[in-house]
């Protein structure tokens, strides 16, 4: 398991140093607080939003076909029914992540857009062949907030990317009918400094949101030097957040996404919140050969369960050192939990 964890950080040290954005281009892009967008680009999210109405028999039917036949007592996990309008377990969502800035960072970015949007197709594709019965949501999974291997102007490590690209982001989902994520790496800011900024972005019912634990720099390192983490504190903080801004607004239920790849990225799952307005994904993160990714998913995923799972495949570097190739839909479908969420980088 550790070769993984040292292979991803070294991935991590690279793409700080040489895929991240420059100090002289911050100057640019960064932007101390909220920006007020145009009046005409926020009023809609595109999204899948499917009807108003929670079929239970449904809901627990696909939650035991999601356990896949885990007879270990952990799959499906007990929670609170979703609020109507839940995208799983009725949906899989296939997301394509990165940022606009930088080709290093991940497929949505990497790519035109035109041929990024035709291979997301291709991939929807794949996965609605591979489980015609589960319906496939396509989604952006658009990095808002970079860690940074300098300190920048705050000192936080982090750089905040300019709204405008959330934006440009909202209408290219809008195009293909499909959900739109922003990601959050913190650095040595906060959770509950750095989310409350994408407020009228959450109100819109197509907006989710991701967290990544590994650049959470909690004892004051540099991201990329060692692995961060959250605690169930930080986690449920942001359950809480997004569940007012569903109740308040009367809004199907937001999608929070957490990146693991170590035991101590994530502390304290039992502990994690399960509420009907959030429905809550530890995405397998870290890239490598098939063996360790199976290996990660089983430890880290598998047996810790919080509510849902997702898996994350690399186009590159997953293909490194002899890699057999990209894991299928259909291998996916084979592992325990069944993942819901789907990233590709």
């Amino acid at each position: 398991m550790k070769k993984i964890q040292h292979i991803h950080l070294l991935l991590v040290c690279i793409s700080l140093t040489a895929c991240s954005i420059s100090e002289s281009q911050e100057k640019t892009v960064s932007v101390p607080g909220p920006v007020p967008a145009k009046p005409d680009t926020v009023q809609t999210a595109s999204a899948v939003v499917p009807e108003a109405v929670l079929d239970t028999s449904d809901y627990k039917k696909r939650m035991k076909d999601l356990a896949n036949g885990d007879s270990s007592g952990r799959w499906p996990v007990k929670a609170p029914l979703p609020l109507p309008g839940a995208i799983f377990p009725f949906n899989r969502v296939i997301a394509y992540y990165g940022n606009l800035y930088s080709k290093g960072m991940g497929i949505l970015g990497e790519l035109p857009k035109k041929a990024m949007l035709q291979k997301l197709k291709n991939e929807v594709g794949r996965w609605e062949k591979a489980d015609p019965g589960t319906p496939v949501v396509p989604a952006l999974h658009y990095i808002a907030v970079t860690a940074q291997g300098a300190p920048g102007r705050d000192g936080k490590y982090r750089l905040r990317m300019p709204f405008h690209q959330i934006d440009t982001v909202l209408k290219w989902s809008k195009e293909i009918d499909a959900l739109t994520f922003i990601d959050v790496q913190v650095g040595q800011s906060t959770l509950q400094e750095e989310i409350p900024r994408f407020k009228k972005y959450f109100k819109l019912p197509g907006f989710h949101l991701g967290i990544d634990p590994e650049f959470s720099m909690k004892d004051g390192a540099t991201p990329g030097t060692r692995i961060g983490s959250f605690n169930a504190d930080d986690i449920n903080f942001v359950i809480d957040y997004l569940a007012e801004i569903v109740r308040d607004n009367e809004l199907p239920p937001k999608i929070l996404v957490i990146h693991r790849f170590t035991q101590d990225m994530v502390m304290g799952y039992k502990d994690i919140k399960k509420v009907p307005e959030v429905q809550v994904v530890i995405d397998m993160d870290g890239w490598g050969g098939k063996p360790l990714k199976t290996g990660t998913y089983n430890t880290f995923v598998y047996r810790q369960p919080v509510q849902f799972t997702g898996f994350k495949l690399f186009y590159k570097n997953d293909l490194k050192g002899g890699s057999t190739g990209l894991f299928t839909p259909k291998e996916l479908l084979r592992f325990k939990p069944r993942p819901v969420y789907i990233q590709y980088q």
